[in-house]
């Protein structure tokens, strides 16, 4: 792919997270004028709204899985593991807005992804646990919805705050909520 359309998909589907983020019926012709190219180069690329869609949703799952990995949540300790990865995540929910429960419905392959992921978090705060950062006696899926609310809160309620002071504070939040000091 030429590098401008590399840039053209990449603006194309950023504006298309955003925009249908905020209007689930926003036009492929709306999209295209936003993010400032012709509507068939659009149409070209994504046969659909549901084919843009899909890719919008690809692209949030690669960035996630990229932050997943760089946090290192089996090998790093857990409070900087934790940190890491708030820090990551949070530019990618900024960047994609779109929530993936959305798409879990209509995509396996969404689905599978998304559960993959989600596993991997929730085997953190198992290890959390069994290291002792977190407490024992709260449920585990309260444990991290809240860290899932944390982070959701932080990046879309306050987008001023920089990645590294929001994961300071999400961070902190977190482990003196459920923490056993």
């Amino acid at each position: 792919m030429r590098a401008d359309a590399a840039r053209n998909l990449s603006t194309v589907l950023r504006t298309g997270a955003r925009l249908l983020a905020e209007d689930p019926s926003t036009s492929m012709a709306a999209i295209a004028a936003a993010a400032g190219v012709d509507r068939t180069t659009v149409h070209r690329r994504f046969a659909n709204r549901e084919a843009l869609l899909h890719a919008v949703f690809q692209a949030k799952l690669d960035s996630a899985e990229r932050v997943l990995d760089e946090a290192r949540l089996t090998e790093a300790p857990v409070p900087v593991a934790l940190h890491r990865y708030v820090e990551g995540i949070i530019p990618v929910s900024r960047e994609w807005p779109l929530d993936t429960r959305r798409m879990m419905q209509k995509d396996p392959e969404t689905r599978t992804r998304r559960e993959t992921q989600s596993e991997r978090l929730n085997v953190f705060i198992r290890r959390a646990v069994d290291e002792g950062y977190l407490r024992a006696d709260v449920d585990a899926a309260w444990t991290r919805a809240v860290l899932d609310q944390l982070v959701d809160s932080i990046a879309h309620q306050f987008p001023s705050v920089d990645p590294p002071q929001a994961a300071d504070l999400v961070a902190d939040t977190f482990l003196r909520g459920f923490g056993t000091a």
